[in-house]
């Protein structure tokens, strides 16, 4: 199998109600009839991006982790969305990816947004997470983490980044363009789900949830302020006639981080 299909849930969030947004995302995801290896809903899809860390944390054996682990096995496609969770004394934004065999991996975002004050409610992580789905190699990443290329740099050890948002309208121009830039640089799929409405915030969000192939060309991209799912196809072969015919990776500078 050299496609992937990867449905990108761009949807309203319910502000800090859980059992509102699952149910939504539930009813969205059961209403779309097109097949998927996997389906991505945006960052704290369950509440929003609230700073309430401590009121609205799970752990991993909690509703909202089960919903995903259940959905996932009854649709056969990995689901893919961060969650509020708490882990011995530290709360993270956790992007969880729940596989349909009901294995879970996740990643603990690692750049937390210093002007909304995420880095008091949430610990950062400090590990990237790569998972392979289907053949893919799939790098997980969360909003902001966008904006730091070198922690997403590719080691020639990933095909595709999929990133989960709640990215703001202010910095619309700054989306796109980030989104650009990394899979070109980075010669990769990139598949970046955000959401639409409103937030107690004061923030506005207007989707614009876009696939973007290693060329740096627009596979598809949702539509403005609309609540719509779109399904997007990759496709490894190409990916790797591509990296071969062109491979920018082998004159790459080696690096180690630092945490």
């Amino acid at each position: 199998m050299t496609n992937f299909c990867v449905t990108l849930v761009q949807a309203n969030i319910f502000w800090e109600n859980p059992e509102a947004n699952l149910n939504h995302f539930e009813t969205l995801i059961r209403s779309f009839k097109k097949p998927a290896d996997a389906i991505l809903l945006p960052e704290m899809f369950s509440t929003g991006f609230t700073m309430n860390s401590s009121q609205f944390a799970e752990d991993m054996n909690g509703t909202s982790v089960n919903w995903m682990k259940q959905l996932a096995k009854e649709t056969g496609a990995a689901i893919g969305g961060s969650l509020i969770i708490k882990e011995d004394q530290s709360i993270y934004n956790r992007f969880i990816w729940a596989e349909p065999d009901e294995d879970l991996k996740y990643y603990d975002k690692r750049h937390l947004f210093l002007l909304e004050r995420e880095n008091n409610a949430y610990a950062p992580g400090n590990q990237r997470i790569i998972v392979t789905h289907n053949r893919f190699r799939i790098l997980l990443a969360t909003c902001y983490d966008l904006r730091f290329p070198v922690w997403l740099r590719n080691r020639n050890d990933y095909d595709a980044i999929f990133l989960i948002a709640n990215w703001p309208a202010a910095r619309r121009e700054v989306w796109i363009k980030l989104l650009y830039a990394r899979a070109i640089e980075n010669q990769c799929y990139i598949a970046a789900v955000n959401r639409i409405g409103s937030d107690e915030n004061g923030l506005t969000y207007l989707g614009e949830s876009v696939a973007i192939n290693p060329r740096g060309n627009l596979i598809q991209i949702a539509g403005e302020a609309k609540e719509e799912l779109v399904s997007v196809t990759l496709n490894l072969d190409e990916l790797s006639a591509f990296r071969k015919k062109f491979p920018v990776w082998m004159d790459a500078d080696d690096f180690d981080l630092k945490y």
